[in-house]
């Protein structure tokens, strides 16, 4: 049983995994390929009876069946209507005139003179228009022949998804017209040929032989071309191509033009399977004129199990490298792995047994440096290898925790001046805790043991090459939960007051002279200030004797367990000074920290607030904030700010003082009309202008940081969009575009420049597509 939970998680986890891979193909996700199903039985279909009625019926038993007036002929997911039908029994064949009306499992024709033979589906369909319902599509053609039930022809055709209004005069705003339309239900695909595609009585794109979705199924064949101006690849022309491998696999290809600076070949592969899944990206430029050399990147991510005799194995890996340094600002479309300076690539291969899993890792660094704003490159871990034990149901409410790690650091390329000493650190870890839990009241003590053991290349600071450490920590901490019925504003409201105090002490052991592997000082907010080591990693082990004092209330709505209020405030009490610090630190003298004060507010669904800021008493002010406001109100209706302030305590000046600014919102709401809230993914209605974009602007700098600005309409059956975006890619450098898209909704995309829908998708928060996939519709949605 264990097994069988452990594989559906894994194979969840794989399929949530290449879903959200790629943002860029919304509705373009891989199926499992044991998820895959059977179509209906073909013989159960053979063995439906035939249903006939009519204002007169007249013929002969098993030979022929004539219907006069209101005729209609139904057999399992087919309804024929005419006014007159003739049904020959021997021959399956159906003739029927005037008025003639078809139901096929949704999809609905409508025509003069019908020819049919009903089992085969096999027949011609005269002067016919038609509506799918898949989609909603629809148009109008001399004739329809039918293949079978999954294939047909139309000749002289019109496609659109455009819904007719009650004007006269009314025309479709885009539509494809072709000689033959090749229907193929099966596949959910239709081929036009000697094809023109008008927009607004226009024709934008002529083509001799197209192919294009019936549906949100992924399908093979040439996407819209993209078209654009940057200010470093000057004109740029991409033309994508899809190939649907498999229901379970598929691969994107694009290669591009750009005029300043030559050809670049794009990929993207992608894989699912029950038991492992992954993605893989890679670019090629023989020749970059920008920079005067050939230019590559490549990413692949993968995450599988593996069966074996000793236990279940885990094999993962996340690969990213590039040729160069300026790779992350000169390629603005490769996935966000690349597009970072410090690309990491990892291998993990684990084993899971009872209460343990043993692991063996490989991480390794590619530092693209900026010599304006250098960085100094982390350790590589060459390898890793580690046992983490956390035994469950231990007797007497214990809880145990023992971590026993060997690793080789190596520093990779250092920057010029940057002092590394390689080496092997080795420690072992383990903690002991018993939780004694009232609805009232907690209290948890914990006794910590970390002995660790340094091997390096180079001599230390001491002298030696060697080193050994071990420490002992205690923490004690403590809680009360008191409640009280309250109310706000005729709101009845449950409050509470969770007060709560944290004590925690390791004696010192002069750790000076240990290297810097891969730790850092974290971060001082509500969740470090009650731990016991003001360091992550496992180079420095702080010697603490404090005391953490805290407190919270909340105010909730009885009814629903919403938290409407939450008021927080924590500060440290130092009875001893601080002797471990890490290189360039100054030590703490003050016997108080600074104060955290903390706020959220959720008091309705469309309003959230969320403040936190950090006061220094011996400065008299504050040295951080940090506050964020979010108003959504419905879809496609949110607005969000942001403002971050940081004090620099030595230098006693501003660090940075940042606001950010997020939003979608429909214009037309400008002029009172609201629209329709039909759901997400769905749009609110025809004739809509939406504004989107996001703000990212310097207090100190008094500049613009980051910039993206858009404008989408929503023509119901299509949709623009332009978005302008100036991101900055350096101190002194920064990317500017200009992005136009052309949407046919149902049908295809014409992007002008990169798709602008991930380009706010990336930078906007909470940003939604006018246009998503929903579940298809059952041929029951559109029942006769």
């Amino acid at each position: 049983m264990h097994a069988q939970a452990q594989e559906a998680v894994s194979q969840a986890a794989a399929e949530q995994a290449v879903k959200t891979a790629d943002e860029s193909l919304p509705g373009l996700q891989l199926k499992s390929s044991t998820l895959l199903q059977e179509s209906y039985p073909q013989e159960v279909r053979d063995q439906q009876p035939i249903y006939i009625k009519g204002d007169n019926l007249s013929g002969q038993p098993d030979i022929k069946a004539s219907v006069h007036g209101e005729a209609e002929l139904r057999r399992g997911d087919t309804m024929i209507r005419a006014d007159k039908l003739d049904y020959a029994v021997p021959d399956d064949k159906v003739h029927a005139v005037g008025s003639v009306y078809i139901n096929q499992a949704g999809n609905v024709y409508k025509g003069t003179t019908l020819d049919l033979q009903l089992d085969a589906f096999v027949g011609q369909f005269d002067n016919a228009n038609y509506r799918f319902l898949a989609n909603g599509a629809y148009g109008d053609s001399s004739r329809v022949d039918f293949i079978d039930k999954k294939h047909a022809v139309v000749h002289d055709a019109t496609y659109t998804t455009c819904q007719r209004d009650d004007e006269a005069s009314w025309e479709p705003s885009w539509v494809l017209k072709a000689k033959t339309i090749r229907l193929d239900m099966a596949e959910e695909v239709g081929v036009a040929e000697d094809a023109k595609l008008q927009f607004k009585g226009v024709t934008v794109l002529p083509v001799p032989r197209m192919s294009f979705p019936l549906s949100d199924k992924r399908k093979s064949g040439l996407l819209p071309p993209m078209f654009g101006m940057d200010n470093l690849g000057g004109f740029e022309y991409t033309q994508p191509y899809y190939w649907n491998i498999a229901p379970n696999r598929d691969m994107t290809l694009w290669p591009t033009v750009m005029t300043r600076r030559g050809v670049n070949l794009g990929t993207q592969f992608r894989y699912l399977e029950p038991r492992y899944s992954g993605e893989a990206y890679a670019s090629y430029m023989p020749s970059d004129k920008l920079r005067d050399r050939e230019r590559w990147g490549y990413s692949w991510q993968h995450r599988s199990i593996i069966d074996s005799p000793i236990g279940g194995l885990g094999l993962n890996f996340n690969l990213n490298r590039v040729s160069d340094d300026d790779y992350w600002r000169d390629f603005r479309l490769a996935p966000v792995a690349l597009r970072q300076r410090l690309l990491p690539s990892t291998v993990n291969l684990s084993w899971a047994k009872g209460d343990g899993v043993l692991s063996l890792n490989m991480l390794r660094y590619q530092t693209l440096q900026d010599p304006a704003s250098p960085i100094a490159p982390p350790y590589s871990i060459v390898p890793q290898l580690q046992y983490r034990y956390t035994p469950l149901d231990l007797p007497h409410g214990l809880d145990f925790t023992a971590v026993a790690d060997t690793t080789r650091f190596e520093l990779i390329r250092p920057l010029a001046g940057q002092v590394g000493n390689n080496g092997q650190r080795s420690y072992v870890q383990a903690q002991l805790s018993r939780p004694f839990l009232s609805p009232g009241a907690f209290i948890t003590p914990k006794l910590m043991l970390h002995s660790a053991m340094y091997q390096t290349d180079q001599l230390m600071s001491n002298g030696s090459k060697s080193a050994n450490r071990t420490l002992p920590t205690f923490s004690l901490d403590s809680g009360l939960v008191f409640e009280r019925d309250t109310s706000w504003f005729g709101k009845n409201l449950l409050q509470t007051f969770e007060p709560r105090a944290f004590y925690t002490y390791t004696p010192y052991r002069d750790q000076s002279m240990l290297p810097l592997y891969d730790t850092a000082r974290n971060d001082f907010n509500f969740a470090s200030i009650f731990s016991e080591n003001d360091y992550g990693g496992q180079d420095r082990i702080a010697d603490n004797n404090l005391l953490t004092l805290g407190a919270t209330s909340r105010f909730i709505d009885p009814s629903t367990g919403a938290e409407k209020l939450k008021l927080a405030i924590a500060q440290r009490v130092r009875f001893s000074d601080q002797k471990v610090l890490l290189p360039g630190e100054v030590p703490a003298t003050s016997r108080f920290s600074d104060v955290l004060l903390g706020a959220a507010v959720n008091w309705t669904d469309k309003w959230s607030t969320e403040a936190t800021t950090q006061y220094n008493q011996d400065l008299n002010r504050t040295v951080r904030t940090t506050a964020t406001a979010r108003y959504s109100p419905g879809n496609y209706r949110t607005f969000n700010i942001g403002y971050r302030t940081q004090y620099d305590t030595v230098a006693r000046t501003d660090a940075s003082k940042l606001v950010d600014v997020g939003w979608q919102w429909p214009i037309n709401d400008l002029w009172g009309d609201k629209g329709k809230d039909l759901g997400p993914g769905r749009g609110q209605g025809g004739g809509r202008w939406y504004a989107v974009g996001r703000l990212n602007y310097s207090i100190k700098d008094r500049q613009l940081v980051d910039t993206v600005i858009g404008f989408e309409y929503d023509g119901c059956c299509w949709i623009g969009r332009v978005v302008l975006e100036r991101l900055q890619s350096s101190i002194i450098q920064s990317n500017l575009r200009l992005l136009f898209q052309l949407e046919f909704v149902g049908f295809s995309r014409l992007s002008f420049g990169a798709d602008p829908t991930s380009s706010l998708k990336q930078n906007v928060p909470r940003y939604q597509y006018l246009r998503e996939a929903v579940t298809p519709p059952s041929r029951f949605t559109n029942y006769d």
